[in-house]
């Protein structure tokens, strides 16, 4: 596995590796979210990426970045959906198989989209430990790659290609803000951005019952082991070492949202864009509405993750 981060060059060379496999994203506003928060909102809807979320980048790019020797091999990883069901579908890009540990308690519709990609599904129990020891174990038995959720530099640089767009689609940003769980995103983000405009503000949005980052920025090292508490389970997972660096070395400043603040813009955002969004993805809305006078009056890029949603257990 690929732990150290990745540099702008990477990013821009992952941007061309996956271009003939990855979608190009909208960016949406809106009239009465930009009021109510007093901002200029741009809205990239990696919800309409493949897979139906940002994960498709990462894993598109570590797949095709395999040598035809490894590549044959397969790809392994550990996920509780959208990295698992982003890489099976990578995987499928390339004719290669793809080994999906999930965790008990996972989503059924995400685990239901990563078969339907084509992926080997491998169920453990829900602790990072489990995860990672049933992923190692595969890797023993089929030589399969490790492809890591977060701390993979050909993940984060693939992830990082969503800036690469948005700053074309949108000029003159003041600021930019993603969900923040493992970290990936976060860290892929950081990057290009400052790749591209080194002195762009940079915002990640982190539920409260899963403040690791917010600690961990504010300790100055990764806090370790924690518990979460949160309807965002695309962020229950603690940041990857290689992700906090990135993110302290970055000036990356985390805002922490309540689960019931999440789920109020995450109505919003499903009333006013027109968009099924995940409950992680409202994570952003939240911070900008929570925290106001902090983004009021800026041109603020906003990343909605995903839309994966259970519609049978929507959170309200």
């Amino acid at each position: 596995m690929s732990q150290h981060l990745p540099t702008f060059a990477q990013i821009r060379d992952a941007a061309a590796r996956i271009a003939p496999h990855a979608t190009v994203t909208p960016v949406l506003r809106s009239a009465v979210l930009e009021k109510l928060a007093g901002a200029e909102l741009h809205f990239k809807c990696e919800n309409l990426q493949r897979g139906g979320a940002f994960k498709f980048r990462g894993a598109c790019n570590a797949v095709w970045s395999l040598d035809e020797a490894k590549a044959a091999r397969g790809v392994v990883t550990h996920s509780s959906g959208n990295h698992g069901n982003a890489l099976a579908m990578a995987a499928a890009t390339r004719g290669i198989p793809a080994h999906v540990v999930v965790p008990e308690g996972a989503v059924r519709a995400k685990l239901e989209a990563i078969v339907r990609a084509g992926a080997i599904l491998h169920r453990c129990e829900a602790t990072q430990a489990a995860r990672e020891a049933t992923a190692a174990h595969i890797q023993e038995e089929t030589g399969a790659e490790l492809v890591h959720p977060y701390a993979d530099a050909r993940v984060m640089a693939g992830q990082g290609t969503l800036v690469l767009e948005l700053m074309q689609q949108v000029g003159g940003l003041d600021a930019l803000i993603t969900p923040v769980g493992g970290g990936g995103l976060a860290s892929g983000c950081a990057i290009a951005a400052h790749g591209l405009r080194p002195g762009l503000s940079l915002y990640a949005a982190e539920p409260e019952g899963a403040d690791d980052t917010a600690r961990s920025l504010a300790q100055g090292r990764r806090v370790e082991p924690f518990v979460p508490h949160t309807l965002c389970d695309g962020l229950r997972t603690l940041v990857g070492a290689p992700n906090f660096e990135a993110l302290r070395s970055h000036g990356v400043e985390v805002v922490t949202v309540s689960d019931a603040e999440t789920v109020a813009a995450m109505k919003l955002l499903w009333a006013e864009l027109k968009l099924i969004v995940e409950v992680s993805s409202a994570t952003v809305l939240a911070a900008v509405l929570k925290q106001r006078e902090r983004f009021a009056g800026r041109r603020i890029g906003l990343v909605l993750t995903g839309g994966n949603v259970d519609l049978s257990d929507l959170p309200w």
